[in-house]
């Protein structure tokens, strides 16, 4: 099920903004777009290990409303046992990548968790 417009008329979007925050709207929809991101093409229970505190019904939930708004892919294997992967459409991997500042801002705050220390080349 695709996340739906405001009631009122049929594009009650304001602006951009209303449009993503109806995509990504929630605590834990930014939180699954960075963990696909970071770990590309996951299975379900690798995913709720990434995103901590997560029940089985909101991570179900709520990859089927974004698998719904394509920013995420759905694939099943015809495997035994079977097998799912979500993975990021490029939809998805744009709305990562517009978030980007976002994140950068949240970093940037005082008494922010610091961002991970890059590896230094050797």
């Amino acid at each position: 099920m695709a996340t739906q417009n405001r009631p009122g008329t049929p594009a009650a979007h304001s602006c951009g903004i209303d449009s993503a925050m109806e995509v990504i709207g929630g605590k834990w929809k930014v939180l699954i777009l960075w963990a696909l991101h970071e770990h590309p093409c996951r299975r379900f229970g690798e995913l709720r290990r990434l995103v901590p505190g997560i029940t089985e019904k909101v991570l179900a939930s709520h990859l089927r409303e974004m698998e719904a708004d394509g920013v995420v892919r759905r694939v099943a294997y015809d495997e035994v046992p079977p097998r799912v992967e979500y993975c990021l459409t490029e939809d998805g991997s744009r709305l990562n990548e517009a978030l980007e500042p976002l994140a950068a801002w949240g970093r940037a705050r005082p008494g922010a968790v610091p961002a991970p220390a890059a590896p230094s080349p050797t």
